[in-house]
C-alpha cells in the first residue's frame, strides 16, 4: 500500500511539472496552428470545412493524454534513466531539427543525433573538458538504451492512435499527379501532445522500494526513485493519391508497429552490447526515414484512384452531418445514374438533380463495383450535391503542393498562403 501512496505522491508532484512545462504549450500551439490550417485548406477547395478547430483540438489533447499514461505503464516496466536537464536537451534538438523540416519534431531524430553524439564525444579523449558542461554532462549522462526504448514505444501508441483515428483526421485534396493532371487524393495527419510519466532513479528519492524491477538499468534503482513529467508531441503526416484513406492508414499503423517493435530490439542490444550504441542510434533515424521513403515509392507506382471515369462521377468525400452521409455514400463509390439519368460531369449532376427537385433517386457503384439504389426526399436548406465532395475536373483551379518544409516556411503558409494556383487560372 505505501508503494501506491508513493507513486500518487510523486504523480501530483510529475502533473504539476507538466503543466507548468512550457513546452506543453508550445505543443498545442502547434496543434493549433496545424488545423487551423487544415480547415483553410477546405474552405479554400469546397467553401465549407469538414472538421472544428476546437473539436480536433481538444480531441488531440484527450487523446495525448491516454496515450500518456499508456506509455508512461510501458516505461515504467522497460524503465527509463532519463533526467530533467536530459529531456530539456531532447526538446531544444528537437526545435533545432524543425528549422530544417517539421517532420523532424519526432524524437526519433533527436534521440538518434543524441546517441551519436554521446558515443562520438565519449570516445575522443579530452573533448568533454573543451566543450561546455552543461552541454555535456546531460548528453553523457544519458542513458541511450532507454531514450531508444522510450522511442519505440511513443511509436506504438502512435501507430495504435493512426489504426484507431487516422481516418477522421483525413481532409479530401487536390494533388497535382506526376503526369501533371489534377487528381483527388487525401491528406492524412494527426499531432497529440503526450503527457509523459516517467519513473526515473535517483540518489536521495524515496525510501519505498518499487515492487519490480525494471528490464533496462535494473541496476541504477537501489538508490530511490522518482517521477518525472513531461510532455512529448508525436504525430504522422501522410498523403495518398492512390488508396482509400482507410487502406492508408492500416499500412501505415503496421509499419510504426513494426518500426516500433525494430527500435525496441535495439534498445535491447545497446544494453546488452553499448557498443552497439551508435549502430543502434543510426538505425532509428535511418529506418524513420525508410517509412518515409517507402510511403512516397509505393504512391509512384500506383495509379491514382480519385478520377472521373466513363462509369460516373468519382466521389471524393462525404460532408459530415449531409443528406450523402445519411445514404450511406462513400468515398471511393462512383455516382452513376441521377433520376434514372447517366452523368459524366458536375454539370450534367446538377442538370439531373433538377429533373425533381423534391426528391432524388441514384445509381451508386460501391467500392466492389456493384450497383446500390438509393433515393431521398430533398428539402431547402440543404447542400445542392447533397453533401457529395467530387474529384477534381479539368476545371479545377487550385491544388495542394507536397512539399517538405522547414519551420519558418511553415509559419509562413499557416499565416499568409496555402495553396499553390493552377497556371492561367483566376486567384479567388
Amino acid at each position: 500500500m505505501a508503494v501506491f501512496m508513493e507513486i500518487a505522491q510523486q504523480g501530483l508532484y510529475a502533473l504539476l511539472q507538466l503543466l507548468t512545462h512550457p513546452f506543453y504549450y508550445v505543443g498545442i500551439l502547434f496543434i493549433v496552428l496545424q488545423y487551423r490550417r487544415q480547415i483553410l485548406f477546405e474552405r479554400k477547395l469546397f467553401h465549407t470545412k469538414l472538421h472544428s478547430l476546437v473539436a480536433e483540438t481538444w480531441r488531440s489533447l484527450l487523446w495525448g493524454w491516454i496515450g500518456g499514461l499508456i506509455a508512461s505503464v510501458l516505461m515504467a516496466v522497460v524503465g527509463a534513466t532519463i533526467q530533467p536537464q536530459a529531456v530539456l536537451l531532447l526538446w531544444i534538438a528537437s526545435l533545432l531539427f524543425i528549422f530544417f523540416r517539421v517532420r523532424f519534431m519526432c524524437w526519433a531524430y533527436a534521440v538518434g543525433a543524441i546517441g551519436i553524439l554521446q558515443v562520438l564525444i565519449g570516445s575522443i579523449p579530452g573533448l568533454p573538458g573543451v566543450l561546455p558542461a552543461w552541454f555535456v554532462k546531460p548528453l553523457l549522462g544519458i542513458h541511450m538504451p532507454a531514450m531508444l526504448a522510450l522511442v519505440a514505444v511513443l511509436h506504438l501508441v502512435e501507430a495504435l492512435f493512426v489504426r484507431v483515428q487516422g481516418t477522421r483526421t483525413g481532409t479530401p485534396m487536390f494533388y497535382e499527379s506526376k503526369r501533371g493532371k489534377i487528381v483527388g487524393g487525401y491528406h492524412l495527419q494527426g499531432f497529440w501532445p503526450v503527457a509523459l510519466f516517467l519513473l526515473v532513479p535517483l540518489q536521495g528519492g524515496s525510501d519505498v522500494s518499487l515492487p519490480w524491477t525494471p528490464l533496462l538499468g535494473g541496476d541504477l534503482w537501489g538508490g530511490g526513485w522518482t517521477i518525472v513529467g513531461f510532455p512529448v508531441m508525436i504525430g504522422f503526416a501522410e498523403m495518398t493519391m492512390s488508396r482509400l484513406p482507410r487502406d492508408k492508414v492500416r499500412m501505415t499503423a503496421r509499419q510504426l508497429m513494426l518500426y516500433s517493435v525494430v527500435v525496441l530490439l535495439l534498445a535491447v542490444m545497446a544494453h546488452q552490447w553499448p557498443v552497439m550504441t551508435l549502430l543502434s542510434a543510426l538505425l532509428t533515424i535511418l529506418l524513420h526515414e525508410g517509412l518515409l521513403f517507402y510511403s512516397r515509392w509505393d504512391e509512384s507506382r500506383r495509379t491514382p484512384v480519385f478520377v472521373h471515369d466513363q462509369r460516373g462521377l468519382m466521389v471524393l468525400a462525404v460532408l459530415p452531418g449531409s443528406p450523402a452521409e445519411e445514404m450511406e455514400i462513400e468515398a471511393g463509390e462512383i455516382i452513376h445514374k441521377v433520376n434514372g439519368i447517366a452523368v459524366r460531369t458536375k454539370e450534367e449532376l446538377h442538370q439531373a438533380m433538377q429533373v425533381n427537385s423534391a426528391f432524388c433517386k441514384l445509381e451508386v457503384l460501391n467500392l466492389q463495383g456493384e450497383s446500390k439504389f438509393l433515393k431521398r426526399a430533398m428539402f431547402s436548406g440543404e447542400h445542392h450535391q447533397l453533401g457529395i465532395l467530387l474529384a477534381p475536373d479539368q476545371h479545377a483551379m487550385y491544388y495542394a503542393e507536397e512539399k517538405q518544409t522547414h519551420i519558418i516556411s511553415y509559419m509562413k503558409k499557416n499565416l499568409v498562403g496555402l495553396l499553390s494556383r493552377k497556371p492561367g487560372s483566376k486567384s479567388m
